[in-house]
């Protein structure tokens, strides 16, 4: 009965966020074709028509994208429950591997082939397809194919040994496994972390140290006025897959370094580059990242704690359309099903994210004009969201729900009032 009831949730949560993410999308797509035809008077002397209305299709085409995506993840997610799609590769690989540890990584390791295998076609079409369509694709096909063949090795390098580990957790640490779990989590976490910029970023991009003095200097004087230690500032190749243009911040302790993207450098004047580092900046020094972190970590303990209650529940998998009583060992059939599951019943608690992540901007642009011309980040930003084809006139519910930066309007708003 408690199956019956749990599969009747979830085909229903399944639905009405279905419905709720169709209606958004089509929220958004009219909005953004009414302002169409007329750049804002708050941008019209800075962005051409031209370039808005590029913006608004891009955004648009991506938006479809997304919903034709949604509903093929919908009917992969009943595919591998309901309609028993788990059950028959659990049978099948328990016949030719036998219960035990091999069985349990095969299952993950199948699945998470069949999941790139529906994936793929979407980043294909999204890279030489839609990107291609508006100018933004650099990436050749043999840059693609390799770069997936790389991930595919890190995955394997990096991701057997995590499941491993958590597999052999929740087998022999006993009723705590999770919190074992969750120890074993932060650190391969703060692992990659501490690797990425100097073992994983490099194998997929070319970095230099920034060689304009001016914009070195400026950056060297901004850091010493904020009290902020950089190891390095440098550049990175962002140009030979993509026309986007950004920065980022990596590494973290006495690893702190900023990468900007080629592609930024070359569009923005040293007084903008100055003041959008100021607002990366100010993430760092209004703790941004290390609130994050906490939040991502807390919410990783509640999550283990809850699959540490569902994985001995038998209604969990007979709800999903798996029977527990065909298998020696359920803890990857555990796993999978909970990462499948879990989306369909937070989508709901989405909107905090971005609310939080929002209001993390605001701080940093206060940050930026407090120890920069707020005018020099209103510029830049005007020409990153012009060059990154960033719609102006994003419907407002959409973008409250889904956003992590406030809209342009509101954001270039806030940083005037500042002035």
């Amino acid at each position: 009965m408690i199956s019956v009831v749990f599969s009747v949730l979830f085909v229903s949560f399944l639905l009405l966020t279905l419905v709720f993410q169709f209606w958004l999308a089509s929220r958004h797509i009219r909005h953004i074709l009414r302002n169409r035809a007329a750049v804002p008077a708050q941008f019209a002397e800075k962005i051409s028509l031209a370039s808005h209305q590029k913006a608004a299709d891009y955004t648009i085409a991506k938006t479809k994208m997304g919903i034709v995506m949604q509903i093929v993840n919908a009917s992969v997610l009943i595919g591998f429950t309901l309609f028993g799609g788990l059950q028959w590769l659990s049978v099948t690989l328990v016949k030719l591997a036998g219960p035990g540890m091999l069985y349990q990584i095969s299952l993950l390791v199948a699945f998470a082939l069949i999941s790139g295998i529906i994936e793929f076609p979407f980043s294909y079409y999204s890279q030489f397809v839609l990107e291609e369509r508006f100018g933004f694709n650099k990436m050749s096909r043999s840059l693609f194919f390799i770069d997936m063949a790389k991930w595919t090795g890190i995955s394997v390098v990096f991701g057997l040994p995590l499941v491993w580990t958590i597999l052999s957790l929740m087998e022999k640490a006993g009723s705590l496994w999770w919190l074992y779990a969750w120890g074993t989590f932060i650190a391969f976490q703060l692992l990659l972390l501490l690797i990425f910029p100097f073992v994983i970023a490099p194998l997929f991009n070319k970095f230099w140290p920034l060689d304009n003095e001016e914009v070195r200097a400026r950056i060297e004087d901004l850091s010493k006025r904020v009290s902020f230690s950089l190891k390095g500032i440098f550049v990175m190749d962002g140009s030979k897959r993509s026309g986007h243009g950004n920065a980022y911040f990596s590494g973290f302790g006495g690893a702190k370094r900023i990468v900007f993207y080629d592609t930024l450098l070359e569009r923005l004047a040293p007084n903008e580059i100055e003041a959008v580092l100021a607002h990366e900046l100010g993430h760092f020094k209004l703790k941004h990242i290390v609130k994050r972190m906490v939040v991502t970590f807390g919410l990783s303990l509640v999550f283990l704690a809850i699959l540490g209650f569902l994985k001995d529940q038998v209604w969990f998998y007979t709800g999903l359309g798996v029977d527990p009583m065909l298998l020696a060992r359920n803890d990857a059939m555990a796993l999978i099903l909970f990462m499948l599951s879990l989306p369909v019943f937070t989508f709901v608690f989405s909107p905090l994210s971005s609310i939080t992540s929002r209001k993390h901007e605001f701080e940093a642009d206060a940050f930026a004009a407090q120890h920069t011309n707020a005018s020099d980040l209103v510029t830049a930003l005007v020409k990153m969201y012009d060059d990154n084809s960033s719609t102006l006139t994003p419907d407002p519910l959409h973008s409250a729900f889904y956003d992590s930066h406030p809209s342009a309007s509101v954001r270039i708003k806030h940083l005037l009032a500042a002035q």
